[in-house]
């Protein structure tokens, strides 16, 4: 058994070019070999998001406070509020994020392939961010 105590693994901030705006990632887990599956808390400022992406075995996004957005590749802005829970099938692209005026967080879990738990793109333009959920 392993227990990772609160406050043992420091936050830190997303990647400017991963994400775009204010965003925290907080570890939760990552399993040990041969295991492959981890999970963050990422928490989003309103008009953060992350860049185009895919996850080589999926991802599964748990949303635990605020309001957010989602959207795969050809499909449309999806709004995501806490108690949802997202799953993005293998090596389809999309990008999650808060909407422009609530922030958002949610709990990520994806599994490493070859190494990687996730391919990263372009990021969304501020055009395709602005267009928003449909009415």
């Amino acid at each position: 058994m392993d227990i990772k105590r609160v406050g043992s693994r420091p936050s830190g901030k997303g990647p400017e070019e991963w994400f775009t705006g204010a965003v925290r990632v907080d570890p939760l887990f990552e399993a040990p070999d041969p295991a492959r599956v981890a999970g963050a808390l990422v928490t989003f400022e309103p008009g953060a998001r992350t860049a185009w992406h895919t996850h080589p075995l999926g991802q599964t996004l748990i949303v635990t406070a605020g309001l957010g957005w989602a959207q795969r590749e050809g499909g449309p802005v999806e709004v995501i509020r806490p108690g949802d829970v997202v799953w993005f099938p293998p090596g389809e692209k999309h990008w999650h994020g808060a909407t422009a005026t609530t922030g958002m967080s949610h709990i990520a879990i994806q599994e490493k392939f070859n190494g990687s738990p996730v391919d990263w793109m372009e990021k969304v333009t501020d055009a395709q961010y602005a267009a928003g959920p449909l009415a």
